[in-house]
């Protein structure tokens, strides 16, 4: 049985407990050991985060120890999986250039914040992972955020929507949906999901549920065996 573990906190905004116990049942109903954690000491123990398939985070805006956050790089770099949305992965640790470096990006705005209509794109890739789902639209924050050039982009969203300073730069396709790899880790990440009623959409759900599946297999695919991954159907339930 594969082993996933949910560190939720920080900035109660983004709903972290909600949101976490979507995680759950997403991770559970596809056959996962999961713990649930409320502090960052979870990631004090370097010998247990080596021994998981798969690192949640849904933190945002707090501060790491330096150490805590090297132990989940070096996991992540050995093989173990992480993948996580929003602010609660991409804004989880400012302070922190390695979570940042491995995530693959960072938040910087949400022009006209929270209510934001706008469209996200599902791009062609070499990656199975959105394969079925269509562009839709969101009424939410809509997030731009620093990108590694490094990342594979399955999902875009075109600024500017709201004007501001940026608008004069013309229009931009912002990132939403990334994979990238960190040693022999992957790395999976969704900028939607501010509150969980976002995340309960049935495109985020699945775009949830089969990132964490992709996320998960990077430990036995460096291994050198690797495991189909049957994709649910839109129409499944958590």
């Amino acid at each position: 049985m594969k082993k996933a573990l949910i560190v939720q906190g920080g900035w109660q905004g983004h709903e972290p407990k909600e949101v976490s116990e979507i995680f759950h049942r997403i991770l559970v109903s596809e056959g996962f050991e999961v713990e649930v954690s409320d502090t960052l000491e979870s990631f004090a123990d370097a010998d247990k985060l080596l021994g998981l398939d798969l690192i949640v985070p849904s933190w945002t805006m707090g501060e790491i120890d330096k150490q805590w956050a090297k132990n989940v790089t070096a996991a992540v770099q050995s093989g173990v999986g992480i993948a996580g949305l929003h602010g609660g992965m991409c804004d989880s640790f400012r302070n922190n250039v390695d979570w940042q470096f491995m995530t693959g990006g960072q938040w910087v705005a949400h022009p006209g914040n929270d209510g934001v209509e706008y469209v996200v794109n599902i791009k062609q890739s070499s990656s199975t992972i959105l394969a079925g789902i269509e562009d839709f639209t969101v009424k939410s924050e809509q997030y731009y955020l620093h990108i590694d050039p490094a990342v594979e982009v399955l999902a875009t969203t075109r600024f500017p929507v709201v004007e501001g300073p940026h608008s004069t730069n013309g229009a931009v396709d912002m990132p939403v949906v990334w994979t990238k790899r960190w040693g022999a880790g992957r790395v999976y990440y969704c900028s939607l999901g501010h509150k969980a009623n976002i995340v309960e959409m049935p495109e985020v759900t699945l775009m949830m549920r089969r990132g964490f599946l992709w996320a998960a297999e990077g430990k036995t695919a460096s291994n050198g065996v690797v495991r189909d991954i049957k994709y649910s159907g839109m129409g499944d339930s958590n």
